[in-house]
């Protein structure tokens, strides 16, 4: 018999219990709390109706649905831009360390990503969040959304892009109706 055999076991086996052993002195995992819950009512279908600044409007459909054990709202967007179809899709979440809500958003139009992080507030029933992604001339844009909560089945999504002088700039905006089953 090989003497490399023990040696491969015994530093196998100390792999295992390091393994181990890291494992129990690691903290648990996060679990879904108020502001994920808050985030679940969300789920289902919502029919949507964007108006551009020039006061165009258009028709889409947002499917909201909670996974990852909870903690990530997923959401799947589609309808049309600029006459073409248009697809997006978002993660949405409560960051426990930085006690903000957090998202990443990509979609058919872009070939970056929109990360933002914000706050809601209760009061209001108003989420507002900022981030940042590449414009169309390829420079960084920043961005403000602002969701106000009308109602459980209403909602109504403003997107301003912020300039470098801090002026705001509307773009669309989206109303939407969850949809009855």
């Amino acid at each position: 018999m090989s003497r490399k055999f023990p040696v491969s076991l015994a530093a196998g086996l100390l792999l295992v219990v390091g393994s181990v052993s890291a494992q129990q002195s690691s903290p648990p995992p996060p679990t879904p709390g108020p502001e994920h819950a808050r985030l679940k009512k969300l789920e289902g279908i919502w029919d949507a109706v964007m108006t551009t600044p020039d006061g165009k409007k258009t028709k889409g459909e947002m499917i909201y649905k909670m996974e990852c054990g909870g903690l990530w709202l997923t959401s799947d967007y589609k309808g049309e831009h600029e006459g073409k179809p248009f697809h997006g899709k978002g993660f949405d979440s409560y960051d426990l360390a930085t006690r903000k809500y957090v998202g990443v958003w990509v979609d058919s139009v872009m070939t970056n990503p929109l990360r933002i992080e914000g706050t809601y507030d209760e009061k209001t029933r108003t989420s507002t969040c900022t981030g940042e992604c590449t414009g169309p001339d390829g420079k960084a844009m920043k961005m403000k959304l602002v969701t106000k909560t009308i109602d459980d089945d209403h909602e109504t999504f403003e997107m301003n892009m912020i300039g470098p002088d801090g002026k705001e700039t509307k773009g669309a905006v989206i109303e939407y109706t969850r949809r009855k089953r």
